[in-house]
C-alpha cells in the first residue's frame, strides 16, 4: 500500500505543478488579487530585456531590498502563519540570499536561457524543502504587497506588471526544474563514519550515505545537521563518486552549521544531503591540461578534480596545483597531497604561503609561472578556482586580465557583496559575473540563493 500511496501523491503533484505551470505561463496580470481573469491572448516569448529596464527604473522606490524583503516576509506570515515553519529560527541568512536572488533575477533578465536553467536548477534543489508550487503563488502575492507599500505613490502598474512577469518566469522554470526531478529522491540520510579534528577549527568527516549517491567530482552537496534544521550549506565532496563521501569543513563562527559539524558531531550521528550541484567539473571529452588554484578548504575541490583526472587523463596531459595556505600550519590534509604528488608523476604542485603580510599571494605566483618567454601558458589550460570568495573573485579577474578565457575559469558561484551593488547592471568586470556578483556560467547558484523557503549558502 505504502508504494501506491506515494505513486498517488506524486501524481497529484505532477498535475498541480503542470497547472501551476500553464497558469504562470499566462500573460501577466496585476498580482494584488482582485480575482479577475487573465485576458485570454496567445502567450508571447518573454522579453526580458524590457522588462529589465522598467524593473531598473522602479528600484529607487524600492531599494534597499531588507525594507522590501522584511515587508515582503511579514505579508506573508501574516497571511499563512503555517509557512514559518519552514524556515531556519534565524531569517537573517534568508534575507541576505533572497536579495541575491532579485539582483540576479534583474541583472539576467536579457539572457533568459541562462535565467531559466539556473532556476530550473534551483527549483530541483527546493524539493528537499517541502515547497509546492502553491507557494510560489503565495510569494508573488506577498512580494507584490510588499513592493506596492515601499514604493507607495511612487509605485505604476508598467513596473508591477514587470515584476511579476519576471517572478513567474523564474517560478515557472522552478516548477518545471522540479516536476523533471520528481523521480529522484529529494535528500539523502547520510551516517557519520569518520570524524577527524584537523586543527581547531577545521574537521574531515566521512559519511556513508543511505541509497547511492549520484555526484561528479568538483560538485557540491547541500548539507543539513539535526542540530540545526531547516539550514543548509554547501559543501564539496572531496572524492570521486564512491561509497562514501569526505568533506573538508571550516568552522566559521559560533551557532552555525559548520560549528556544528566541526566541533558536536559525532560518529554515528545522521545528517542529510541535497542533491548535487555545481559545474566546476572536468570535461567528458579531456583534450586541455588543468590548472586549479585552491586555498583552504578549497582543497576539497581540487583533491576530488585531481583524483578523477588521475583516473580519466590521456597520456600527455598534466595539471599544476597552486595552493595558497595563510599559516604553514594551515595544510591540514598535506599527508594526501604529498601521497598523490608521489604517485603521480603528471602532477606539479606549488605551495603558496599567502599571509596578507610579504612575499607573493596566491595569484601573483600563478602568473609569475606563466609570464615570459618560459613561462606556462594558462589560456591553453582548463582552471579551476576554489576557496574563500575573495580569492575566487580575485582569481577570476587576475585570470581574466592575463587573457584567460571565461569559460575555461570554473568554480561555484560567488555571493553578492556590498561593494556590488552600485555597479551598472551587467557590468560587474569579472567574466561570467553580474554587477551583483553571481557568476552567470550556468553554474546551479546555491545553489547561492534561496528563492521562497529558507537556508544559507554560506559555508
Amino acid at each position: 500500500m505504502t508504494g501506491h500511496h506515494d505513486d498517488y501523491h506524486a501524481l497529484l503533484a505532477r498535475r498541480e505543478a503542470m497547472r501551476l505551470r500553464d497558469n504562470l505561463l499566462r500573460p501577466s496580470r496585476s498580482a494584488g488579487g482582485d480575482g479577475g481573469h487573465p485576458p485570454t491572448q496567445t502567450f508571447q516569448p518573454y522579453d526580458g530585456l524590457a522588462d529589465q529596464e522598467a524593473i531598473t527604473r522602479s528600484l529607487a522606490a524600492v531599494t534597499p531590498f531588507n525594507t522590501l524583503i522584511d515587508r515582503l516576509y511579514e505579508a506573508m506570515f501574516s497571511h499563512h502563519p503555517y509557512l514559518r515553519q519552514l524556515f531556519p529560527d534565524s531569517m537573517e541568512f534568508q534575507q541576505a540570499h533572497l536579495e541575491q536572488a532579485f539582483w540576479y533575477m534583474i541583472d539576467n533578465l536579457s539572457r533568459p536561457d541562462e535565467l531559466t536553467g539556473f532556476f530550473a536548477r534551483l527549483g530541483r534543489d527546493h524539493r528537499r524543502l517541502g515547497v509546492l508550487p502553491v507557494h510560489y503563488e503565495v510569494f508573488e502575492a506577498a512580494l507584490v504587497a510588499a513592493l506596492r507599500g515601499c514604493a507607495g505613490r511612487a509605485w505604476t502598474v508598467e513596473a508591477e506588471e514587470a515584476w511579476v512577469r519576471m517572478v513567474r518566469t523564474c517560478s515557472a522554470a522552478m516548477v518545471n526544474g522540479a516536476e523533471r526531478a520528481i523521480g529522484e529522491p529529494v535528500s539523502w540520510n547520510a551516517t557519520v563514519t569518520e570524524h577527524e579534528r584537523r586543527g581547531p577549527d577545521v574537521a574531515v568527516v566521512r559519511v556513508r550515505p543511505g541509497e547511492p549517491y549520484p555526484f561528479r567530482a568538483g560538485q557540491y552537496a547541500r548539507v543539513e545537521s539535526p542540530l540545526m534544521p531547516h539550514t543548509w550549506r554547501p559543501y564539496t565532496p572531496a572524492c570521486v563518486p564512491g561509497e562514501e563521501l569526505e568533506f573538508h569543513v571550516r568552522r566559521t563562527g559560533a551557532g552555525g552549521v559548520s560549528d556544528a559539524l566541526v566541533t558536536h558531531t559525532r560518529v554515528g550521528d545522521e545528517l542529510r544531503l541535497g542533491p548535487a550541484q555545481g559545474r566546476a567539473t572536468l570535461d567528458e571529452q579531456l583534450d586541455r591540461d588543468v590548472l586549479i588554484v585552491a586555498g583552504g578548504t578549497g582543497w576539497a575541490t581540487a583533491k576530488a578534480l585531481l583524483q578523477e583526472f588521475s583516473h580519466r587523463r590521456p597520456a600527455g596531459l598534466s595539471a599544476h596545483l597552486f595552493l595558497g595556505k595563510r599559516t604553514e600550519a594551515d595544510t591540514y590534509d598535506e599527508a594526501a597531497l604529498s601521497r598523490m604528488e608521489e604517485r603521480s608523476p603528471w602532477l606539479r604542485v606549488t605551495r603558496v604561503l599567502d599571509d596578507g603580510r610579504q612575499g607573493d599571494t596566491l595569484m601573483d605566483a600563478v602568473l609569475k609561472a606563466g609570464a615570459g618567454a618560459g613561462g606556462t601558458d594558462w589560456t591553453r589550460h582548463t582552471t579551476f578556482v576554489s576557496g574563500p570568495a575573495g580569492l575566487v573573485a580575485s582569481a577570476s579577474w587576475r585570470l581574466a586580465e592575463a587573457g584567460v578565457p571565461a569559460d575555461r575559469v570554473r568554480h561555484d558561484p560567488l555571493p553578492v557583496t556590498s561593494s556590488t551593488h552600485d555597479a551598472p547592471v551587467g557590468q560587474a568586470g569579472v567574466p561570467g559575473m553580474t554587477a551583483q556578483g553571481m557568476t552567470t556560467q550556468g553554474m546551479a547558484a546555491p545553489a547561492m540563493v534561496r528563492f521562497t523557503m529558507g537556508a544559507s549558502a554560506q559555508r
